[in-house]
C-alpha cells in the first residue's frame, strides 16, 4: 500500500526537523487501520489526505469503522452510527451499551495480566506500581466499597487530589457503576474546589491531607475542612492519608483503606448507553463560574480510541506519560492510555525541582516511550539552556506531546537539537470541551518548526472569516463543521441546553466556534495564533498574541511575557495600546535599551503596528492551573473592570502575580499610565508613534 501526506498542494512555511522513515509509517496503526480498510470495506485511500476528507464526510463509515477495529464491546448493538447529524444534538449509535472502564481494564491480546498498568511517581510518597491484576483488584475493591455507599448510576463521586494511581482507580470505580466522576486539582484554593464541586452536587468526596511540591510540604487539611463544610450533598468523605500516615488526619472520614477493605471478586461494569455521562469537566473558571462540562461514555472511548491509537500510534508496549494535574483534560486523556494496553506513568510534584531537567531523567529511568507536556515547559527548558543529548538516556522515547499553549518555533528546534533528533514531537490543540485534539500530528506527516501537521481524522475543523466563510491560508475562527462523538452531552444544570448553545454556536448556528485563531494551509497543516477573543487589530492588521510571543520568546533577555491590547484607553487614542509584561532573565533589568531593542525586533519580526506601545516589568506573568497565560481577564482589568468580575483568584497558578497587574490598572486610573517597574521606559506612552510605521 502506497502512503502519502498529500503534502503536495502546499503548507506552512517551516523548516522540516524530522521526516518519518518508510518503515516508520508501514509499521503504525494508522497504516494498519488503512490496510484493515482495503481488506474489510474495500475502501482504498492513497493519502492521509484522502483518508481525513472521507472521516469528515462519510461520519457513518469513518466512526463505525473505528468501533469495528478497535473491537468495541456492546451488550446490545447499536442501529446506526450517528442517527441526527447536527449540532448540537447529535444522536451518536443508538441502541448500543458499554461501560468505558471495562475497555480500560481489559488486557490486549498477548499482553500479560502482571505487566506493568499503572507506575505512580510522587514528591511524597515512594514510587507505586500496579500491574493489569492489581489494578482490575483495585478497582473491583473500590466499586463494591462505594456499591456499598449508595452509589449507583447518575450519582456523582468527586476526587480533590493529586495524580496518583488511587485516583485512577476510584475513577474506573465510578465509571464500572456508571455513576459520575469529577476531579480537583489539590493545587485548587477552597474557593476554586467549591465553585466546581457545588454545581454538582457530588455524593462521594475523595480527598488527601496535603501533598509535597518539591522541597515545600503543603497541609491541606483547612482548605477539605471548608469544602466538606460548603459541600452539602456530600453523605460520605474518603480520605486518602497522603502527606503522613495519620489515618485520624481527616475527621469524620473512612479511609481509603477502609473503602477497599471488602474481598470482591471481579468487576462488574454497569452497562450503559452511549451518551450516559462518564465525567464533568470544568473550563478554566478565569471569567465567572465554570462551566460543568459533561462527557459521555461512548464519546470518550471512541474518540480516544481513534487519537491514541491511529494518531500517537500507543500500544501495549508504550510506556505513556503527561505532565497534569487532576484538574486539566490532560489527565482524563493520560488514563486513556489504557485502552491501548499501554502503561501509564503519573506524576505528582514540582516539574522544575530540583531542576527542569528532572521530568526527563525520569522519563529515561522509567523508559518511557512518550512524553507529553506542555508548550510553556518546552520553553522553560530551552530558555534554561538545558542540553540532554549525551547526557540523559532517551533510547526508548519515540514521541514527545506538546499542548495547553501553540509551540513556538524556538521549541520545536529546542527539542531537537538539545532533547532528541530523532523523536516525533507533535504539537496538538483541543480542549477541555471534547477533551481531545482537533488538530495534530500522525504517523505519516513530517514534523516542521511552528506547524501542526494535520486536522484529526474526525474533525471537520475549518476557519471561517467574519462572515462564515471558509479560507485557506487566512487566519480565521476556528470552527468544526460536522459533529464528533465526543463533544458534550451537555453542562451539568443547564436542561434546556441555552448556555451550551450561547458557548459554541452563537456566532454560527450549526457550526462549532471554539474560540480560536488558525490559519490552515491547502496540504492541511496549520498553525494556531491564540485565542479570538484576545486577538488584536492594530490599524486593520489582525494578529494573534502567539505571534508576539515567538518573537518575544526568542530572545535570550526574556524569560517570560504577557501580551494584551486594550481597547479606546484614550492615552493612545482609536488604535488602543499595546502593552507587554516581560519578566526579565536573571541579572537583567527592563531598562531603555532592552525596551528598544524589544521594540525593534517586533518592527522587523512582525510590523509597525505592533510595536508595543507599553512594556511592563513583571516578576510572574499571572497564568491559570492548567498553565494558560491570563490574557483576556487582565485585558479587561487593564480596561477598568473589577478584578472579581473577571477572574477567581483560586483558579490561578500563582494569584500574587494578578497583584502587579491590579496595581499598574490603578496606576493607569490615577493618571499614572507612565507607572511601571521600567520608569518611563514601562510607560503606556512608551513608543507610542512606532504603531505609525
Amino acid at each position: 500500500m502506497e502512503i502519502g501526506t498529500g503534502m503536495e498542494r502546499g503548507g506552512a512555511p517551516g523548516n522540516v526537523l524530522w521526516t518519518p522513515s518508510r518503515e516508520y509509517m508501514e509499521k503504525s496503526r494508522l497504516a494498519g487501520f488503512m490496510q484493515w480498510l482495503v481488506e474489510e470495506k474495500g475502501l482504498h485511500f492513497g493519502s492521509y489526505d484522502q483518508l481525513w476528507e472521507w472521516s469528515v464526510t462519510d461520519l457513518e463509515g469513518f466512526w463505525s469503522s473505528v468501533w469495528s477495529y478497535f473491537g468495541v464491546r456492546s451488550e446490545t448493538p447499536y442501529s446506526v452510527a450517528l442517527l441526527v447529524p447536527q449540532m448540537p444534538g447529535a444522536s451518536w449509535f443508538p441502541g448500543a451499551r458499554l461501560n468505558y472502564a471495562e475497555h480500560a481494564l481489559q488486557p490486549l491480546d498477548g499482553k500479560a495480566l502482571d505487566a506493568p498498568a499503572i507506575v505512580s511517581l510522587s514528591q511524597t510518597r515512594e514510587r507505586v506500581e500496579l500491574s493489569m491484576s492489581d489494578l482490575r483488584g483495585e478497582v473491583a475493591r473500590a466499586a463494591m466499597g462505594l456499591k456499598a455507599l449508595g452509589v449507583g448510576k447518575g450519582d456523582r463521586v468527586a476526587a480533590y487530589v493529586p495524580n496518583v494511581s488511587e485516583t485512577i482507580v476510584m475513577f474506573l470505580a465510578t465509571a464500572a457503576l456508571g455513576a459520575i466522576w469529577c476531579s480537583c486539582a489539590i493545587e485548587f484554593g477552597a474557593k476554586a474546589v467549591i465553585d466546581r464541586l457545588g454545581q454538582i452536587g457530588p455524593k462521594v468526596l475523595m480527598v488527601v491531607d496535603g501533598y509535597r511540591y518539591g522541597d515545600k510540604v503543603v497541609d491541606r487539611r483547612a482548605e477539605v475542612a471548608t469544602v466538606r463544610d460548603a459541600l452539602g450533598s456530600v453523605e460520605t468523605t474518603v480520605y486518602l492519608p497522603y502527606l503522613s500516615d495519620d489515618h485520624a488526619g481527616v475527621p469524620d472520614a473512612i479511609t481509603y483503606e477502609e473503602l477497599l477493605s471488602g474481598k470482591a471478586g471481579e468487576v462488574t461494569f454497569e452497562q450503559v448507553p452511549f451518551d450516559h455521562p462518564l465525567y464533568i469537566l470544568f473550563s478554566s473558571g478565569t471569567t465567572g463560574l465554570p462551566k460543568a462540562i459533561v462527557h459521555c461514555h461512548g464519546g470518550i472511548l471512541v474518540e480516544h480510541l481513534k487519537v491514541l491509537g491511529l494518531h500517537q500510534g500507543l500500544g501495549r508496549d508504550d510506556k505513556f506519560f503527561w505532565f497534569t494535574t487532576t484538574g486539566w483534560m490532560m489527565w482524563n486523556y493520560l488514563v486513556s492510555g489504557l485502552l491501548m494496553g499501554s502503561a501509564i506513568v503519573c506524576f505528582d510534584g514540582n516539574p522544575g525541582w530540583p531542576d527542569l531537567e528532572m521530568l526527563w531523567r525520569m522519563a529515561g529511568d522509567e523508559r518511557i516511550t512518550y512524553f507529553g507536556t506542555s508548550a510553556a515547559y518546552i520553553m522553560s527548558c530551552r530558555k534554561a539552556g538545558i542540553a540532554l543529548v549525551g547526557g540523559v538516556d532517551l533510547s526508548n522515547l519515540v514521541g514527545i506531546g506538546s499542548t495547553g499553549s501553540p509551540l513556538p518555533v524556538e521549541g520545536f528546534e529546542w527539542v531537537y537539537s538539545s532533547v532528541k533528533s530523532d523523536v516525533h514531537l507533535s504539537s496538538i490543540s483541543g480542549g477541555t470541551d471534547i477533551c481531545s485534539a482537533f488538530v495534530g500530528s500522525s504517523p505519516f506527516h513530517p514534523v516542521r518548526a511552528g506547524v501542526i501537521a494535520c486536522r484529526m481524522l474526525g474533525a471537520k475543523v475549518d476557519a471561517y472569516d467574519d462572515e462564515g466563510n471558509p479560507v485557506i491560508g487566512e487566519q480565521g475562527e476556528l470552527v468544526v463543521t460536522a459533529p464528533m462523538p465526543s463533544m458534550p452531552v451537555g453542562f451539568f444544570g443547564d436542561p434546556d441546553g441555552d448556555r451550551y448553545k450561547e458557548a459554541y454556536f452563537d456566532k454560527f448556528p450549526g457550526v462549532w466556534r471554539h474560540g480560536d485563531w488558525i490559519t490552515i494551509y491547502p496540504d492541511g497543516s496549520c498553525v494556531i495564533s491564540g485565542r479570538s477573543d484576545a486577538t488584536l487589530n492594530r490599524g486593520g492588521v489582525r494578529m494573534g498574541t502567539s505571534e508576539i510571543y515567538a518573537v518575544l520568546d526568542a530572545l535570550p533577555e526574556v524569560a517570560d511575557s504577557l501580551v494584551v491590547h486594550i481597547e479606546h484607553t484614550g492615552d493612545i487614542g482609536d488604535a488602543g495600546e499595546l502593552a507587554v509584561f516581560v519578566v526579565v532573565d536573571a541579572g537583567r533589568e527592563l531598562d531603555e535599551e532592552l525596551v528598544a531593542h524589544i521594540k525593534s525586533v517586533v518592527r522587523t519580526s512582525l510590523s509597525p503596528r505592533y510595536v508595543p506601545d507599553s512594556i511592563y516589568e513583571i516578576g510572574e506573568v499571572p497564568r491559570t492551573l492548567s498553565g494558560k497565560k491570563l490574557e483576556v481577564p487582565v485585558k479587561r482589568i487593564l480596561e477598568g473592570a473589577a478584578v472579581e468580575q473577571v477572574v477567581s483568584r483560586e483558579s490561578l497558578a500563582n494569584p500574587s502575580a494578578l497583584d502587579e497587574v491590579v496595581a499598574l490598572a490603578r496606576a493607569r486610573r490615577a493618571g499614572g499610565a507612565g507607572a511601571g517597574a521600567g520608569g518611563d521606559t514601562g510607560g503606556a506612552g512608551a513608543g507610542a508613534g512606532d504603531t505609525d510605521g
